[in-house]
């Protein structure tokens, strides 16, 4: 098991030097986002806390710590790695590094619905690599159902075709998957904290990013960008990972009420978010985001390469047979 990062910041430091004290280690659970508490991912973290705590009679809490403030999503898996009682509702892309396979949930255009998203999670595909996270990281997956929205781009200036794109400096999270796919949709990826895109924007560092409706409402950036292009590019499926170190200490029916909390509480989130995306369209139309419908084939085209570039042509066989498709 390797050593927690030295390049943690310092807040992540010290909430990790706070989190982890033995006192509290087997009876809480810190679970960390990037998202704002009005987020619909949110309020299924909450849906998660009160039902693991009910069913446990308290014997397992869970303390939920939004905006990133127990660090950057790598650095609390660094934390879970350890063997911290943290958690974090994160990306196939960053479990990527430990487990490849993993990297593909990001990928471009994988899934077409929720219901393909519940399949995949439970095939025996998926519980393979969730295993191989196990061995290869020492990083528990309680559950893999949360699912965000779909990413669109956001500009300064129209976009209906990749050409569009550019020249155009576009936030995505660092992983390769999501990198490739941007700079295969025809923009220049620049890879940073979400915490950072607003002022980034702000200050033209970057011309762009690309999220989901409830991440960029919550963010606020229908201020520093006015056109939403509705690419649909990503299925952004998250999950929540902990430590395996910590989870494997618990007692079998404490693992069991948190993997079953876990995923109940993101197919409820799940579907909280798909029934509030046309609210929140309205709602960013509001405060004058210009949302626009694209024919989303030549992004499709465009982005097709990006399995064979990252090495998962043969893995999105896999995937698609397990889908039925």
């Amino acid at each position: 098991m390797k050593p927690v990062k030295q390049v943690l910041s310092f807040a992540a430091a010290i909430a990790f030097a706070a989190i982890a004290l033995p006192a509290a280690a087997q009876t809480v659970l810190n679970v960390n986002t990037a998202l704002t508490t009005d987020d619909p991912m949110y309020a299924g973290l909450e849906r998660m806390k009160a039902n693991v705590e009910k069913r446990s009679a308290g014997k397992l809490q869970i303390r939920i710590f939004p905006g990133s403030q127990l660090g950057k999503d790598e650095d609390v898996l660094e934390q879970a790695r350890a063997g911290a009682n943290v958690a974090v509702l994160v990306d196939g892309g960053r479990l990527a590094p430990f487990v490849k396979e993993f990297g593909i949930m990001g990928a471009p255009y994988l899934v077409d619905n929720f219901d393909q998203v519940l399949r995949l999670q439970q095939s025996a595909l998926f519980k393979g690599w969730v295993e191989k996270l196990r061995g290869a990281a020492n990083l528990q997956v309680l559950s893999f159902d949360w699912f965000q929205g779909h990413r669109h781009m956001l500009t300064n200036s129209p976009v209906k075709v990749p050409a569009d794109l550019k020249g155009v400096r576009v936030r995505t999270p660092g992983a390769p998957v999501w990198l490739e796919t941007v700079r295969a949709m025809g923009a220049t990826p620049t890879g940073m904290p979400w915490s950072e895109v607003y002022s980034a924007l702000q200050t033209k560092v970057i011309d762009g990013a690309e999220a989901q409706h409830p991440a960029v409402y919550g963010a606020r950036l229908y201020e520093v960008v006015k056109i939403i292009t509705k690419t649909e590019h990503i299925y952004l499926i998250t999950g929540i990972v902990t430590s395996r170190v910590w989870f494997d200490k618990l007692p079998a029916d404490q693992q069991a009420i948190l993997s079953e909390e876990s995923f109940a509480a993101g197919k409820w989130a799940s579907e909280a978010t798909i029934a509030s995306l046309a609210d929140y369209e309205k709602k960013l139309r509001e405060k004058g985001a210009t949302i626009v419908e694209i024919d989303k084939a030549p992004f499709k085209a465009a982005t097709a390469g990006v399995y064979q570039t990252l090495g998962y042509s043969e893995l999105r066989k896999e995937v698609d047979k397990a889908l039925g498709k």
